[in-house]
């Protein structure tokens, strides 16, 4: 039984790709999720934002675009940093293969919600546009090491690491472990797990790390997070740690009698 037979609205998305057997396939993968459609397409950047306007004057905005980053005329990129200012509710999912990770990079700087890569089988791109519909970010934790040891900037100057520091020092300890997690492509629901939160909880604490860093969406955490950090970094405690910031696995212990703190 499909969503719209329930009662609910499905997942729209948007596929942007210049090869029209690529949008073919993916948007075959999207039919097969009954809560998903496909609402519109588009070969580069420019269509597609040609296409959202006319969507938002007629049926509205999709939840997710599939956005492919190498494109003729406006590639991936300058589409996604168009987007994020033009269509701030419309979340992107970006295309790449594992020689375009610093393409993938430079998307998620400017407004993606995660990536993708071009070979993901049906089931896990159904799973990741309603992850990302519903505010999370699709980042798994290899590959998000892979990218960002890629595309972090080895040149930030002390003062400018610094700054980034401090910024992650307005944070408590429960809020920098939420943090750091992010960091290594966790969803809400792993990170409730790995801590011994309810999910909810871990909202609040995306929502109050996102307030305090004036950041827009948890990709720039981890980005964020990363720059802060003395790169490479083998160890898995925060580049921020702080004295009263306690490891994980105390805290775990500690909250077991207080699961909401």
């Amino acid at each position: 039984m499909g969503a719209e037979s329930e009662g609910l609205r499905p997942t729209s998305v948007m596929i942007v790709d210049d090869q029209r057997y690529a949008r073919l396939g993916l948007a075959l993968m999207i039919r097969k999720a009954p809560d998903l459609r496909v609402v519109g397409e588009a070969g580069d950047g420019q269509e597609a934002l040609e296409v959202l306007e006319r969507l938002n004057r007629s049926t509205g905005l999709p939840d997710v675009v599939l956005m492919d980053v190498r494109m003729p005329g406006m590639d991936g990129i300058s589409a996604t940093r168009a987007m994020a200012q033009r269509f701030p509710t419309v979340k992107v999912l970006v295309l790449t293969t594992y020689d375009e990770d610093d393409y993938a990079f430079g998307a998620l700087e400017v407004g993606a919600s995660g990536f993708l890569l071009k070979d993901v089988r049906a089931a896990q791109l159904a799973q990741a546009v309603r992850a990302v519909a519903q505010g999370d970010a699709v980042l798994t934790p290899r590959v998000t090491k892979e990218l960002i040891a890629r595309g972090v900037p080895r040149v930030l100057s002390g003062a400018q690491r610094e700054g980034l520091r401090e910024r992650f020092g307005a944070l408590t300890p429960r809020e920098l472990d939420v943090a750091r997690l992010i960091a290594e492509g966790m969803s809400n629901e792993e990170i409730a797990e790995r801590l011994v939160l309810q999910p909810a909880s871990v909202r609040r604490n995306v929502s109050r790390i996102l307030a305090k860093l004036h950041l827009r969406d948890r990709v720039q955490i981890a980005v964020t997070w990363y720059k802060s950090a003395e790169w490479p970094e083998s160890t898995t405690r925060s580049p921020v740690w702080r004295p009263e910031a306690q490891p994980v696995k105390q805290v775990r212990r500690h909250e077991q009698s207080h699961p909401e703190r």
